[in-house]
Formats: structure tokens, C-alpha cells, sequence
């Protein structure tokens, strides 16, 4: 998981809390036991199990030591404040591993903190928008791609949880293993798993303090403070891709588009950078980056995974494409052969 985003379920949880984390154990497997003790009840729906671990994140505040581990062998954690107050959400995420990092994020205002560069970098995260709006729908596309199956109970970070599957339905996403706090339906802890249900990526609270008294008139406080640092703002504009001149031919099942800016690149505008076209399916979402082609930069095509973050490059014409995802290669090229140049 990049520092980026989450997979919108993560998003749910702590929306901009992405370190670059890996696992230490792919091959390490969750032992739920079933509790005998606990009335049955009626099995929720995919659409059900999410829309609550999505209203646990809004109307919970909690401090946590968040960990995240993947296939690469290496691991890195953060600590999180999240408070929140009605639709305001505010949240602070410190970087306990690699080079000192501080985000600040109210709603879908975000601010890093660079403390060795005393660089402070301003931006604008907007919402997918499909998560959880689409799930209170009733064109909802998520229950045609995924199934949810509760397959037991367990502990994490002290906290009673339910586990649950989603399964995906075809090739072209992965499935997820997910820890939901019983009273709350707060995801405490995440898998990404591939179609053999091999563990790809790993998140989880190593310690969370649920209703901790964290004030968002102070995050609010600490955001506001760039004292000393260089203030960048990260240049992005709301266009259309059909107006940048590119079409989707062939659509991927399941993936809609959510949006698409105009980025700046190293030190200039956003009128002369690249275009990001972001496509979700509610879960998992694939970003196109597209620029014009540059010998000097763009070498070589060819595809890269770190954990469950998949990327693929290759040059249409006098431009070059970057597709990066959460999803399987599969469904990349199918993006990558699937994007058409209209002008």
C-alpha cells in the first residue's frame, strides 16, 4: 500500500494514512475460530458489511499504531489520530518508520509535513465518490463482482472481531480477508488476497484506543502551523479525459470512471503535465497517468508489483501510459489496451 491511497475499504478506515509497507509473512493465514456461544443470525449482504465498516470510520475517533507489511520483506508503521464531527473528518498520521513524514488530512484537504526538507506540500485528495454512495443505491455494481461470507471470529489489537471474506467473482480483482470490530464494525485489520487466497498485503492495529478524546480544533491547530516550512502546492485541475483527447474503447467490467485531473510534473503546471483518469469498481480502483513521451525519461515498457500494487508502462504513440492499481495485471493491460487516443 503507497502512501497515495488505500483500497477504498482502507479509505474507510483512515483515508490518508498510506505509508509504503510490506509483509512479512505472504503465506501467513488467519486462524478465525468460530464462536459457539453467539445467537445466529441472518448473514449481512457485501453491500451491508461494507456500508458498516464505512459508518464505524465516520462516526468513531480513535488513536492507533497502524502497521503494514507485504511481499517485498519489509515493514513500516505509523501512528493515527482520527477525530471526527458529523460529515468533518480530521485526521494525523505520523510516520514511525523510514524518513520523518507528518499528513494532516481534513476531509479532502491534505498537508505533508517534510521535516528534514522543511517542505510542507498542500493538495487535494478527492473521494472516489463511489464508496459508500453507490452502496446506497440501487445500481450498486459491487454485489455483481464480490460475495461476502462472515467465516468466523478473532482478536485483534485487544478488540472482539468479526472475519470476513469478500470473494471477488472473476480474474479481474483481488479478494479481501477483513477484521471488523464487533460493537463497531471498524476494520481493524485488512488482507489483500490473490485468487489462490495467498495473503499479497497486510494491514492491521497493532494498538487502538476506540473513542480516544482526540480534538480536531487541535489537529486542526497543527495542520495550520507551516512556521518554518516551504509551503508547495501540488497543482492539479478537473478535466474530462474526452476533452484530453482519450477514450476508454473497450470498458473493463466493473470499473466506472470517478475522475480525471490535469497534474503538474517536477516544477511546472498543470496546464503542460500529465492527466490521471481514476477508474473504481466501489472496492479497488486503477489510476491512468498519462504524458507525453520523452526518450530521455521513458526507457522502457514493462509491468512491476510491489505486495498488491501492480504497474505497467507502454507507449501509445508520442505518448507514455503508467497504469498502477490494487488489482491483477490482468485487468491492467486490459486498461492499457482498452485506451484509445481521439485527437
Amino acid at each position: 500500500m503507497h502512501v497515495r491511497t488505500y483500497t477504498v475499504l482502507l479509505t474507510a478506515l483512515c483515508a490518508a494514512t498510506l505509508l509504503p509497507l510490506a509483509q512479512a509473512q505472504q503465506t501467513a493465514r488467519a486462524q478465525p475460530v468460530a464462536s459457539s456461544s453467539e445467537p445466529a443470525v441472518a448473514e449481512r449482504t457485501v453491500s451491508e458489511w461494507l456500508m458498516r465498516m464505512h459508518e464505524a470510520s465516520r462516526k468513531r475517533t480513535y488513536v492507533g499504531t497502524f502497521v503494514v507489511s507485504s511481499g517485498t520483506g519489509s515493514l513500516s508503521s505509523a501512528r493515527i489520530w482520527h477525530a471526527c464531527d458529523g460529515a468533518q473528518q480530521m485526521e494525523r498520521v505520523e510516520s514511525l518508520t523510514g524518513a520523518p513524514r507528518s499528513i494532516f488530512r481534513r476531509n479532502d484537504q491534505v498537508i505533508t509535513f517534510l521535516p528534514e526538507s522543511k517542505v510542507a506540500v498542500t493538495e487535494t485528495r478527492e473521494s472516489l465518490g463511489l464508496f459508500p454512495n453507490l452502496l446506497q443505491t440501487g445500481d450498486s455494481a459491487i454485489p455483481a463482482f464480490y460475495g461476502a461470507k462472515q467465516v468466523g471470529s478473532d482478536r485483534v489489537a485487544g478488540f472482539d472481531a468479526d472475519v470476513v471474506v469478500l470473494k471477488p467473482k472473476d480474474s479481474l480483482r483481488y479478494g479481501y480477508r477483513i477484521w471488523s470490530e464487533k460493537k463497531s464494525g471498524l476494520v481493524v485489520k485488512l488482507q489483500t488476497l490473490d485468487a489462490e487466497g495467498r495473503v499479497l498485503e497486510q494491514a492491521a492495529f497493532s494498538e487502538l484506543q476506540l473513542d480516544a478524546p482526540v480534538k480536531m480544533e487541535k489537529l486542526g491547530q497543527m495542520m495550520a502551523n507551516t512556521a518554518g516550512y516551504r509551503v508547495e502546492t501540488s497543482a492539479m485541475v478537473k478535466t474530462t479525459a474526452l476533452s484530453e483527447g482519450w477514450v476508454l474503447k473497450n470498458g473493463v467490467p466493473g470499473f466506472q470512471p470517478m475522475s480525471c485531473f490535469r497534474r503538474s510534473v517536477g516544477t511546472g503546471t498543470a496546464a503542460d503535465g500529465m492527466v490521471q483518469w481514476v477508474f473504481s469498481d466501489g472496492l479497488a480502483s486503477v489510476s491512468l497517468f498519462v504524458e507525453a513521451f520523452e526518450l530521455q525519461r521513458h526507457l522502457q515498457e514493462g509491468s512491476t508489483a510491489m505486495g498488491a500494487t501492480q504497474s505497467l508502462t507502454r507507449r501509445i504513440g508520442d505518448w507514455w501510459l503508467t497504469a498502477v492499481g490494487e488489482v491483477p495485471q490482468a485487468t491492467l493491460k486490459a486498461f492499457a489496451h482498452g485506451l484509445e487516443r481521439k485527437k
